[in-house]
């Protein structure tokens, strides 16, 4: 994955930590969460402290060159962009039968003989069945996305009540990995495990209501 740098901490980091940025014909800043949009990018880290520090110490003007309009309450702008992007993917990989949801389907997914690379918590969903499948996956614990509550997931998949979700490799699981990394840096970290790295954290998750899918 190519390097860019911050414009407000210097540092050279993956592409899949950054989010770009644009300007408009009008000069307004336009988030670009996949890196598509035409122009000259701006980049900043994925954490919700550092673009607050970018728009309050003019940092995206400096990098443009002109002066830049930004809309109110970027940060959480952006999280709602990750979010809506993260939904589509989900839609996706279950279109495509790559996604299998509820207890028992992920215990099969998650133990089978080609175990499932990304395993899928509400970040609401109740402990102790979080606990429950990754004993089962033993040695082997997949990557683990839990940034998503149970109704942004449900939303997401048009089915009511999921909490727990298996995903088959692919470049569907290596983009929503990158990108429920960049949103757990929007995100509080208590009560989610967020990131890959952060797996064996999951005992530690908030209790939600338990009998759910």
């Amino acid at each position: 994955m190519r390097e860019r740098r911050c414009i407000v901490t210097r540092e050279a980091l993956p592409e899949g930590r950054l989010v770009r940025f644009v300007l408009d014909p009008q000069g307004q800043l336009v988030p670009d969460i996949a890196a598509t949009l035409p122009g000259r990018g701006m980049w900043v880290m994925a954490e919700r402290g550092i673009l607050e520090r970018a728009v309050a110490k003019g940092h995206f003007s400096r990098a443009a060159g002109v002066p830049v309009a930004v809309v109110d309450n970027l940060p959480a702008r952006v999280e709602r962009l990750l979010v809506a992007r993260m939904a589509g993917d989900l839609g996706l990989a279950r279109r495509a039968g790559q996604l299998v949801l509820g207890f028992d389907a992920v215990a099969r997914a998650l133990t089978g003989s080609n175990p499932a690379m990304v395993h899928i918590e509400a970040s609401d969903g109740a402990s102790d069945g979080r606990r429950k499948l990754v004993a089962l996956a033993k040695d082997s614990v997949p990557a683990i996305i839990d940034c998503l509550t149970g109704m942004e997931l449900s939303l997401a998949l048009g089915r009511e009540n999921v909490v727990h979700g298996a995903l088959k490799s692919g470049r569907l699981s290596e983009r929503l990995l990158a990108d429920a990394s960049r949103l757990c840096g929007f995100r509080p970290a208590s009560g989610r495990a967020g990131t890959p790295e952060r797996a064996a954290a999951i005992a530690n998750d908030n209790a939600g209501s338990k009998g759910r899918e």
